[in-house]
């Protein structure tokens, strides 16, 4: 029994077209809602949780509806054809009407003395610009003659740290002032940008599931650990793409914060577009079915179906009872992971003092040299084990993490990142897996949606719920609130009975055959 990598890659190319746009989504349209828009943080929140709010409902339909899909391309095809289609013209359309807020707040040569001189006309700006500064009284004009704030505009624009970070206290909040001014006298473009963002959201929302869940439908289940470490190796490698040209466009620069993204955006779509492409090319869905159905059979493998392949069959109570355990700790090892994830950036310069890229880096580096690995070892020592595994290793990061403070050791810092990877990649790639095993035949779409749902249940209310905390108690509990939620996943995980992968004995010839 073999894993067909070269198929399982041809499928993951659903899987990297999703990461590839949300790690665009994610690193550009807050910024576009913020300096664009002026919109203040907490609203530009609201928004970017949207995504989170309607896969809780949209990811288990599309799921299902998927399921009793009959097209002749198969269950899944149709929704990755057309929810990336659509998907790709609105993100398109997204960057034309962010072009038409900039053409209202002029060009970026002209945009930043305009907003600063603003503050010098305009009561409402200053008052806006001086509430940003907690107690602190002064007025920009005052603090700056024309020529200094000149000054100061060309050198941050040209890398001068210092000039940067008086850029960043004094005049960001001038900047977004005069944008939200500026949206408030033009409604319309905001509502539009805001229509087709929802658009562009329940496009991607239709196949997210029905990707996610074609693995399992074209891989037998003892190999499925191994298959969803190259579909998260895939994903990854989408996000990273992303990032790399980010770079090479300049997104995350600050002298480019009114850049026009069209460009940037029809690059990302047509990646996009390249990856369906070969998605449309290398798989064979209702083939690639038809042979895993006849694999599984030859192995004595149960897909849990009925007479008419239907996969109808109820789970028994035991199977119900582990599902439940199973979405439960998706759903408490997200509250701690998210919380990080969500606050981190922030968390590292005021309690850590250090740039939290790099230690990001790290920790995703780790998860992605680990996905394979963990994947080939789930599949001998079973997914529970391996999940028990990475649940401690999870906990003991952010455990040590909770005593790591400005000064702390760079080395044990770095090292309890790479553990933080590295459990969480022995999680990934073996809880979805433990949750589709249970399905019946039929139903894999279904189970894909009750995954989500419980993922990103979390993921909506965790950083409320963190936030909350943090300014009840201070920064330094962030770290204390992440290991104890992943430390209750493994409670959960303990009494887990059903979805492991099960090893099956080799027959004649096969028992020489030592691969994987």
């Amino acid at each position: 029994m073999k894993l067909n990598y070269w198929r399982t890659i041809c499928v993951g190319f659903a899987f990297f077209l999703i990461c590839a746009f949300w790690q665009a989504y994610d690193n550009i349209i807050p910024k576009i809602l913020t300096d664009k828009f002026g919109m203040a943080q907490g609203w530009s929140g609201v928004i970017m949780a949207l995504d989170n709010v309607l896969a809780l409902f949209m990811l288990p339909l599309f799921g299902a509806i998927s399921d009793k899909c009959k097209s002749k391309r198969g269950k899944r095809t149709p929704f990755i054809v057309v929810g990336t289609i659509v998907a790709v013209i609105a993100f398109i359309g997204l960057s034309f009407i962010d072009n038409a807020q900039l053409g209202k707040l002029d060009t970026a040569a002209n945009f930043d003395q305009k907003a600063v001189n603003a503050v010098y006309a305009d009561a409402e700006i200053a008052n806006a610009t001086l509430k940003t500064h907690e107690g602190e009284e002064y007025v920009l004009s005052e603090k700056y003659t024309e020529a200094q704030m000149d000054s100061v505009i060309w050198n941050a624009m040209n890398g001068d740290k210092e000039a940067e970070a008086e850029w960043d206290e004094y005049f960001v909040p001038a900047r977004q002032a005069y944008a939200a001014k500026t949206t408030a006298n033009h409604k319309l473009i905001l509502v539009l940008f805001m229509a087709v963002l929802l658009v562009t959201l329940v496009a991607m929302s239709t196949f997210r599931s029905p990707a996610v869940a074609l693995m399992p439908d074209v891989t037998m289940k003892p190999l499925r650990s191994k298959a969803n470490a190259v579909i998260n190796l895939m994903g990854s490698f989408g996000g990273i793409l992303v990032l790399v040209l980010g770079m090479v466009f300049g997104t995350g620069k600050a002298q480019n914060a009114m850049m026009s993204y069209t460009v940037f955006f029809i690059v990302i779509a047509s990646i996009m577009l390249i990856a369906l492409v070969i998605f449309l090319l290398t798989v064979r869905e209702p083939k690639f079915v038809r042979e895993m159905e006849e694999e599984s059979k030859r192995f004595g493998i149960d897909e849990g179906e009925d007479d008419n392949g239907e996969g109808s069959r109820k789970l028994s109570k035991g199977e119900l009872t582990s599902l439940i355990l199973i979405l439960a700790s998706v759903a408490l090892w997200f509250f701690g992971y998210n919380a990080v994830t969500s606050k981190y950036s922030v968390y590292a310069g005021k309690v850590l003092n250090l740039d939290y890229n790099m230690t990001l880096i790290i920790a995703q580096a780790a998860a992605i040299i680990s996905y394979l690995p963990v994947g080939i070892i789930s599949s001998k020592i079973g997914r529970k084990k391996a999940i028990l595994a990475g649940v401690v290793m999870l906990t003991g990061a952010f455990t040590v993490a909770a005593f790591l403070r400005a000064g702390s050791s760079a080395l044990l810092m770095n090292c309890m990142f790479a553990l933080a990877g590295i459990g969480w990649a022995t999680i990934n790639v073996n809880s979805f897996p433990m949750v589709v095993e249970l399905a019946k035949g039929g139903t894999v779409g279904k189970y894909t949606g009750y995954y989500y749902t419980a993922s990103m249940a979390a993921q909506v209310l965790t950083p409320i719920l963190s936030g909350f905390l943090m300014d009840a108690f201070g920064m330094k509990i962030l770290f204390p609130y992440a290991a104890i939620f992943v430390a209750c996943a493994f409670i959960t995980m303990l009494f887990v009975r059903h979805g492991d992968n099960k090893p099956i004995a080799r027959k004649g010839l096969e028992a020489l055959d030592v691969g994987d």
